[in-house]
């Protein structure tokens, strides 16, 4: 390196004589220490192509290194496998449409008083069953039996002034009828017979009057006997008491009077036979539910039992915030475990499935035959359709199923199955999506 330092400062120094001598000759060590342009560049292009290999080298391991560390691990969950089962007649059945809604009372009404008064004894209690007219409770009555009493005392005083009245006028009518005698006979004079018929008219006019206060006195009557009767709390018809609001010594009102010191209801009643469900579906599968479509519906409450039901009305009015149609579903067959307010799932069936029938015309019975049940917990809902996630090269991918009746904590799958598909057990568990990487536990 010093070698090449000293010849290159050597030549520098005779450059600059040279350039300094335009006569002086050319120095044959001096020409071959020259270096050409050509050659410099060429050197220099060698140099630089193991650097460039170099950094596209580390660029590549930069980014497998940023791939596998950004890249999301495998979901850990526990899977299933489709199950085939025998299944009879309506749990085989075909379901265009599932949905879910609550047990309502077509007949439910909030006891109260017709007046404003103190209970003074409350005779119901939650789950009582009563029938109508039967009497839930009664508020003071103190002062209105004091009213009645009253009313009652001054009718009795217009009666007796009436009979006063009847027999002053039969009196002077039998006055009148001697007058007339002694008048025919010339006995009396005509003022004395004017006199006895002006009598007799004035009594007429009193007892007429007088049966006008007995007739006001007994509508007096009447309204206070009335008035008593509103303070007794009746049953407006036959049901069951599911709550009781109110207790003896409080203050009851039929409208919000006296803040929260004063009740507005005593209890409230349920009449079990107008029970029915209520359910919301989505105005775009509206045209799959029809008036008398059959329907099998399952309580929360009781997932091993299967209704009988059919859709009673499907009301025709929309609700523009939820861009849902209210769905009455009227049930077939009545049980005391069904209670107001209950969740309940609903599956409108396919009737032309169902209704196939035989050569002669007779209905045809639904036979038995094996399909496929997974497990409830693999099922989701999306956009109103019943989905799954079914494992694929270790990602998930959603599908949607038909769905037929559910037994126990299994559900028929109709159809969008296999049997040798693996599913995710629990398909609530957080954290799922398309495309996600899955592995099983250890």
């Amino acid at each position: 390196m010093s070698l090449l330092y000293r010849q290159t400062r050597r030549y520098s120094q005779a450059q600059l004589s040279f350039d300094s001598d335009p006569m002086a000759e050319s120095d044959p060590l001096i020409d071959r220490l020259r270096i050409e342009d050509a050659q410099r560049h060429s050197e220099t292009s060698r140099g630089a192509w193991p650097w460039v290999l170099g950094g596209v080298l580390l660029a590549l391991l930069a980014g497998l290194a940023w791939y596998w560390l950004a890249a999301p691990e495998a979901i850990e969950v526990a899977t299933v496998q489709p199950q085939r089962e025998t299944v009879d007649g309506p749990a085989a059945s075909v379901s265009v449409l599932d949905a879910s809604g609550y047990v309502v009372a077509r007949r439910q009404a909030t006891v109260a008083a017709e007046v404003t008064g103190k209970l003074a004894e409350v005779l119901i209690e939650e789950g009582m069953r009563v029938e109508q007219g039967q009497v839930l409770a009664r508020l003071d009555d103190a002062t209105e039996q004091a009213q009645l009493a009253l009313t009652q005392a001054r009718l009795q005083a217009a009666q007796s002034a009436l009979q006063e009245i009847q027999v002053q006028l039969d009196d002077a009518r039998r006055s009148l009828d001697r007058q007339r005698e002694l008048r025919d006979r010339e006995l009396a004079s005509q003022s004395d017979l004017d006199r006895a018929e002006t009598e007799v008219r004035a009594l007429e006019a009193r007892l007429a009057s007088g049966r006008d206060q007995v007739e006001v006195a007994r509508r007096q009557v009447a309204l206070q006997t009335q008035l008593v009767e509103e303070l007794t709390v009746r049953a407006p018809f036959a049901g069951v008491v599911v709550a009781r609001a109110a207790q003896a010594g409080e203050m009851v009102s039929p409208i919000s009077a006296g803040g929260g010191f004063t009740r507005t209801g005593i209890g409230t009643i349920v009449d079990m036979d107008s029970l029915e469900i209520e359910v919301d579906v989505n105005e775009s599968f509206i045209d799959r539910v029809r008036t008398g479509q059959r329907v099998t519906a399952v309580l929360d409450a009781y997932p091993d039992w299967s209704i009988p039901a059919a859709v009673n009305t499907v009301v025709p009015a929309a609700d523009r915030q939820k861009a849902t149609v209210r769905v009455r579903v009227a049930f077939l067959e009545r049980d005391p475990r069904i209670l107001p307010e209950m969740g309940i799932s609903v599956r409108f069936l396919d009737d032309q499935a169902m209704d196939r029938k035989t050569t002669d015309g007779s209905e045809a019975a639904e036979s038995p035959g094996p399909v496929l049940t997974v497990p409830s917990a693999a099922l989701f809902e999306m956009a109103s359709r019943q989905n799954i996630w079914r494992i694929v090269d270790g990602r998930l991918e959603r599908r949607a199923v038909s769905v037929g009746a559910r037994r126990g904590d299994r559900a028929v799958i109709l159809a969008g199955l296999s049997e040798a598909d693996r599913l995710v057990a629990d398909a609530s568990q957080d954290g799922l999506a398309e495309g996600m990487k899955v592995r099983q536990p250890d």
